[in-house]
């Protein structure tokens, strides 16, 4: 446990330099939210593991077993990748920050956290896992409808993927890890093609078709499949997840979901 706290904290200190690069007002309170929200996580996983060796002499990850450390680690580390609701800071901060390290913020420093979570899964409370993977997504859905800043929108649709990976985390794991590959493909499609559009905005998308029409289509395609439509791979694990947790008779839980999901549709076919 202690070399995971070493490199999130490490993982931190690096991407802050590139957080602030800009000398905007905004990049540099989007790095100052981010450094203190990320430095909470992480001072709470150092407790909760501490308490976990304290109490039952071990420090290894896969046997965190004390209810109290797994739940606190659980909390840490949803505040450490913005699950609802521990997901203020998301959208603010990466409102505040060019493209390229928006990217970086969506795709890759998610992992690290993620794979803790997906190592200390067994052991948690699955009701903490599952209530705060349902408000992830209800709130990801919700939360983008009025938003007409891109970078707000992808913030918004990483919460509700990140929501649908925890609640089928305990019951499937597999399933989680192929959500999370096929959410930062698409995610990296997405940034990269705003990235070459140089586009923030919902109106500045409006007007790129006469330039680049061929890019255009594909930014389009991947928004889509971002927001699971259908015949596209986004909806991929969307369908797998829906079809496991009826198979684990949950299937109330399951209809919210699937709700949800349409709720973050909408605002990607607007």
């Amino acid at each position: 446990w202690f070399l995971a706290w070493m490199g999130l904290e490490i993982n931190t200190m690096a991407i802050i330099p590139l957080m602030a690069q800009q000398h905007h007002p905004r990049a540099t309170e989007a790095a100052t939210k981010y450094f203190l929200t990320q430095a909470t996580a992480a001072a709470m996983i150092l407790f909760a593991s501490t308490t976990n060796a304290w109490i039952t002499g071990d420090w290894n990850i896969p046997q965190t077993s004390h209810p109290a450390a797994t739940s606190l680690l659980t909390l840490a580390l949803a505040l450490k990748i913005g699950l609802a609701p521990m997901h203020f800071w998301l959208p603010e901060v990466l409102q505040g920050l060019n493209l390229t390290t928006g990217l970086i913020l969506s795709t890759w420093q998610k992992l690290a956290p993620f794979i803790l979570i997906y190592q200390i899964a067994p052991n948690t409370n699955p009701t903490i896992l599952t209530s705060m993977g349902i408000l992830s997504t209800l709130i990801g859905g919700w939360g983008g409808l009025n938003q007409t800043q891109l970078r707000k929108i992808l913030a918004y649709s990483s919460i509700a993927h990140l929501g649908w990976m925890i609640t089928i985390l305990h019951f499937m794991p597999a399933l989680t890890l192929l959500n999370l590959t096929i959410y930062i493909i698409m995610t990296s499609t997405m940034f990269l093609s705003l990235k070459s559009l140089s586009a923030t905005k919902i109106n500045s998308l409006a007007i790129t078709w006469p330039k680049t029409p061929i890019l255009t289509v594909m930014t389009m395609l991947s928004l889509l499949s971002l927001g699971g439509l259908p015949p596209l791979t986004g909806f991929m694990p969307k369908w797998l997840i829906l079809q496991e947790l009826t198979k684990q008779n949950l299937p109330i839980l399951a209809t919210i979901m699937a709700m949800s999901a349409l709720l973050s549709l909408f605002f990607y076919l607007r």
